[in-house]
């Protein structure tokens, strides 16, 4: 296509509410966001079409009037609204999931329509309240060669950078993803939990942690893990880890987060007594 496609999406939640509205200000037009037949579904989807002028439907309803379907849903759901809209009338060429886990092959009843499909994730976090910029944002692309085209196309328009990720390594790259916001997240909560060990609030430990974590990511950005490790094992101090390790005793999942962090460190980083730390361990 040498204009750019209409787009109907479906959902109103995190990365729907992000996305429309950011493939608008792109030049995309809107035409339907679409729905579950649910009061608060339907209360959502009203709401986001009134920001992208669009209209809302719910799934039964939807005349899909547009060239491509974006599907913003649950995993679990992919399939089954796939399924939905597969005998529907309409002039879509297009359609795209964007699981991070999951390949295009969970839209094969579109696909079976003639329609060109593929799976496009934006490794970004979406949350409420949260307005992340898409500028270098990279988009894992897999699919059909018109879809994969297309997409690479909208994800240059957002300011992304979209790759190649072929079906097979949709899981370990998930994975990995899952492992750069989410699970991080949960790094930092356990790194709460130790502050509060040694007598710090909550909001205490956020403020006081943000300048050195700030420093790690710049350092690890700019040097390279190598180059930015540092702290007692890199030095080989037996003596303070077993004092770390004695004190969380009493806390078994900060301590049990603390050795499996410590046992990486030590096969991958720079480190010194590297026998008796794991032992220690």
């Amino acid at each position: 296509m040498t204009r750019k496609p209409s787009v109907a999406i479906v959902g109103a939640g995190s990365l729907a509410s992000f996305l429309a509205p950011a493939l608008r200000k792109s030049g995309y037009a809107i035409t339907e966001i679409i729905c579950r037949d649910a009061p608060a579904s339907r209360r959502a989807a009203q709401r986001l079409a009134k920001r992208v002028r669009a209209r809302a439907f719910t799934v039964q309803k939807a005349p899909l009037d547009a060239d491509l379907l974006w599907l913003c849903v649950p995993d679990r759901e992919i399939q089954a609204v796939a399924k939905a809209f597969a005998g529907a009338s309409h002039k879509l060429k297009f359609a795209f999931h964007s699981s991070g886990a999951l390949a295009s092959r969970e839209l094969d009843a579109l696909r079976k329509q003639g329609i060109a499909a593929a799976s496009v994730h934006p490794l970004m976090t979406f949350v409420a309240g949260g307005i992340p910029s898409l500028a270098g944002v990279p988009f894992a692309v897999e699919g059909d060669t018109a879809a994969t085209r297309m997409a690479r196309r909208i994800v240059s328009d957002l300011g992304g950078e979209s790759f190649a990720l072929p079906a097979s390594r949709k899981a370990a790259y998930h994975a990995w993803a899952t492992m750069t916001s989410p699970l991080f997240l949960a790094f930092l909560v356990t790194l709460e939990e130790a502050a509060r060990m040694a007598g710090l609030t909550q909001e205490q430990s956020r403020r006081r942690s943000l300048p050195i974590i700030r420093q790690t990511l710049d350092n690890y950005a700019r040097l390279g893990p190598q180059h930015s490790f540092s702290g007692p094992i890199i030095r080989g101090d037996v003596e303070t880890v077993a004092r770390h390790l004695s004190v969380l005793k009493k806390h078994p999942e900060v301590r049990s987060v603390y050795v499996a962090l410590a046992r990486s460190a030590i096969r991958r980083l720079p480190a010194k007594n590297r026998n008796k730390l794991r032992h220690l361990l």
